[in-house]
């Protein structure tokens, strides 16, 4: 079957044949595929089904319907049914993958304490699909690694408080922080705003230094743009967590 290369993300080695998606392996992806089966197995079906290996070696999933939020952000992305039906999702991604944490899996990223659940690592509006202005699907677990749920949970409030430079949306402090609650809300645990926002810095601190090994890697100038926002959006993070 011809081969559709799926665009929007870093890599172009990931295409569409029929309903399936074709993606590189590595040594994470027996662990990311015991993931999503557990996650599927709880009942949460907004996840790729795992189908194995094709004969190139790579990984095959079933195609996840709906639009992928991709850049630049489309307007229906900021209303607030998004937020609440991710922040629920989340949660739900998190309870089901906690009996993952005991296993002796080996992740792409290393784990963060204190290990809660099983991190996504990049939970954000380009790694989900929307059918009808409502959260569909979330998709790209090859970063996944156990960790805390704030993790997650802080990074999800980056992409869609929106806390980050590049969102391109104009609102005030005020709304945005407005609008991190209406998520904390939605995930159903009481984080304080002030250690979100610590914890938005601290992930994006993360981010910058693995970005930065990118740039070595790829050899790609636009890595270098990304590390610098990532630096200058968690500075402004602290900032807002001092008067949260």
């Amino acid at each position: 079957m011809d081969e559709q290369v799926l665009t929007g993300g870093n890599s172009n080695a990931v295409v569409r044949v029929g309903e399936t998606v074709r993606r590189p392996a590595g040594p994470w992806t027996p662990a990311v595929h015991s993931l999503l089966r557990a996650l599927r197995a709880a009942g949460v079906h907004e996840v790729p089904e795992p189908l194995g290996f094709d004969e190139k070696g790579r990984e095959v999933l079933f195609f996840l319907p709906g639009e992928v939020g991709n850049y630049p952000l489309p307007d229906w992305l900021w209303a607030p049914a998004i937020l609440e039906g991710a922040g629920r999702l989340l949660r739900r991604v998190h309870d089901a993958s906690a009996p993952l944490i005991d296993q002796d899996l080996v992740w792409r990223l290393p784990s963060h304490e204190p290990i809660e659940v099983i991190c996504h690592n990049d939970v954000a509006p380009y790694n989900m699909t929307f059918i009808s202005g409502r959260v569909a699907g979330l998709f790209d677990f090859d970063m996944a690694s156990p960790g805390p749920r704030i993790w997650d949970l802080a990074y999800l409030a980056y992409r869609l408080a929106p806390l980050g430079e590049d969102a391109g949306i104009d609102t005030s402090d005020d709304e945005r922080l407005a609008r991190m609650d209406r998520l904390i809300d939605a995930y159903g645990m009481p984080f304080p705003r002030a250690e979100v926002l610590r914890t938005v810095a601290a992930r994006l601190l993360d981010l910058a230094t693995y970005t930065d090994g990118r740039i070595q890697e790829t050899k790609n100038p636009d890595f270098a743009a990304h590390a610098a926002m990532y630096r200058r959006d968690a500075v402004r993070a602290d900032v807002l967590a001092l008067r949260a």
